[in-house]
């Protein structure tokens, strides 16, 4: 674990200082999960969910943001059972709380990516192991398996991007991954609504992919406005700009854990924060 920014402990110190006031949040995969082959066969870091569930009883919010399905996010990681857990999927396009989840209406254009997108792979020639993920709101292109997974997603990003464009869609890249979604939705977005929704006076997240920058540069952003906050990352080698970008840098997963659990020994209890009624 490095030695955080100066801006990153001053967060943690507000977060320290004022836990009701605190908004924790997480992606799921390769920061609360290792990275796999197969995504369903994805499964939430030994003690990340007691972690978070500690966490829960002491901060004001815990919540996770991923492009997963808010529901496999919950299932997967083993989160069913952490109280008061937010879950945010697709980006924030769902939200999974006490066992119910709430999603917006999907886009026309995915309907017309699910029908069009094998047809653009295949006039591509994409190589064997490239695969699509449909995750309901979004469909993702999957380069991991492949015998050079970075040259095919560099060699698939033009088109993808082109069948996006075509359906008013967009197309967040990712650890050999080219997912298509609907415009206008990213973490970092998602992270500044639930700050204002919670009325949230500091904020914690944790990435470790591309598509957790905009989270990083919302903390940026909240911080100019006066909301102290840390970025954290959960080093990876397929995306070192995100180490980058982040005020203190933990070693994958088992780091994001350990970082928590670290955290949340900084935190009395909620209650004796808050006056019982």
């Amino acid at each position: 674990m490095t030695s955080a920014s100066p801006s990153g402990r001053a967060g943690l110190d507000a977060v320290a200082a004022d836990p009701a006031g605190a908004l924790i949040a997480s992606d799921f995969d390769g920061t609360l999960s290792a990275i796999v082959p197969e995504p369903s066969d994805a499964r939430g870091y030994p003690g990340a969910a007691d972690a978070l569930a500690a966490l829960a009883a002491k901060a004001g919010t815990v919540a996770i943001i991923t492009g997963r399905p808010a529901a496999d996010a919950v299932a997967f990681g083993g989160f069913a059972g952490v109280s008061g857990l937010i879950v945010l999927g697709h980006y924030g396009a769902e939200r999974w709380q006490d066992g119910t989840v709430t999603a917006a209406p999907v886009p026309p254009g995915v309907a017309v990516v699910r029908d069009r997108l094998p047809g653009v792979l295949a006039a591509e020639g994409a190589a064997d192991g490239v695969r699509i993920e449909d995750k309901g709101t979004a469909l993702a292109v999957h380069t991991r398996q492949a015998a050079d997974p970075a040259g095919e997603f560099e060699r698939l990003r033009e088109p993808v991007g082109r069948l996006a464009e075509q359906t008013g869609l967009t197309v967040e890249p990712g650890k050999f991954v080219l997912e298509i979604r609907p415009a206008g939705t990213d973490k970092g977005g998602t992270l500044k609504a639930l700050v204002r929704e919670r009325g949230a006076r500091s904020v914690v997240f944790c990435g470790d992919d591309l598509g957790d920058l905009p989270a990083f540069d919302a903390i940026r952003g909240l911080r100019a406005e006066g909301v102290p906050g840390c970025a954290v990352a959960s080093r990876s080698p397929e995306s070192p700009q995100v180490a980058d970008a982040a005020d203190l840098v933990v070693e994958g997963p088992a780091g994001i854990v350990t970082f928590l659990r670290a955290l949340c020994s900084r935190l009395p209890l909620l209650w004796q924060q808050v006056p019982r009624t």
